[in-house]
């Protein structure tokens, strides 16, 4: 059974049909590309399937389950997380505590507890400081736990993001355009960091990304969308000689290095 099954998802504003008969399945352990023109409809996919937006037709389906209209909160606690192409960090407060707020929505201990700073409440701060510090560990951040969000470095604010997602412990993945705004060695660095996660938690991973090197080095599949729709699926290989992907994406007559 898939992780992730779309079947003719549709949304429209107005007249506009931003999605349009989208189709997807993911099966466990992959990475799979999403990719396309500004435009075509790829963030308003990610938004259907977290939630943020409810679809005009067809179903999502996580795990078995049908998720379409739950509310954000609810995708989030079955399984599925996501980074945002704009970075949506609590700036003024530290690296730590960004990492740590995601835990406290599932905490096993209740308002009295935390009052009188009781043995359970101790107990469960604890073990949250410590699985958030093994997150910061694990994406190079342990060193910054205590500065401000703000602070960090463009790269570093992107990886935070990241833990951040991994600590509502998600079987499915979303990044949104991970490398945007990177140099060619931190794309580089970008692209072992995702293989690395992806194994060391057991992950599916669904991305957006502009930059080529990228998708190319990293996905196993790629799905191509212009328009709300998609124009094309396969391997990294097989998308890069599409000449219908080459004009839509890079332009009339362009190649892929």
């Amino acid at each position: 059974m898939p992780v992730l099954e779309i079947k003719a998802l549709s949304k429209n504003f107005g007249g506009l049909k931003a999605v349009n008969n989208f189709q997807l399945e993911l099966e466990e352990g992959e990475i799979v590309g999403l990719i396309g023109p500004n435009g075509a409809g790829k963030t308003t996919v990610f938004n259907l399937i977290t939630g943020i937006y409810v679809p005009t037709g067809g179903s999502i389906m996580f795990g078995g389950e049908q998720i379409n209209g739950l509310p954000p909160f609810r995708i989030c606690q079955r399984g599925i997380a996501r980074t945002f192409q704009n970075i949506r960090l609590f700036k003024e407060n530290s690296v730590l505590d960004n990492v740590r707020a995601v835990f406290h929505p599932r905490v096993r201990y209740n308002l009295l507890d935390a009052f009188l700073r009781s043995p359970r409440y101790n107990a469960e701060e604890e073990r949250i400081l410590a699985e958030s510090m093994e997150l910061l560990a694990t994406l190079n951040l342990a060193d910054r736990a205590n500065q401000k969000a703000s602070s960090l470095p463009y790269g570093d604010q992107r990886r935070l993001e990241i833990a951040r997602s991994l600590a509502s412990r998600p079987k499915l993945l979303l990044l949104d355009e991970p490398a945007a705004g990177m140099n060619p060695g931190e794309v580089s660095r970008m692209v072992d960091l995702v293989r690395m996660i992806k194994e060391k938690f057991n992950l599916t991973v669904l991305l957006i990304e502009h930059q080529m090197g990228m998708v190319m080095n990293l996905c196993e599949r790629l799905v191509v969308m212009d328009f709300g729709q998609i124009i094309a699926t396969g391997t990294p290989a097989e998308i890069r000689d599409n000449p219908v992907v080459l004009e839509a994406y890079l332009g009339k007559g362009a190649t892929v290095a």
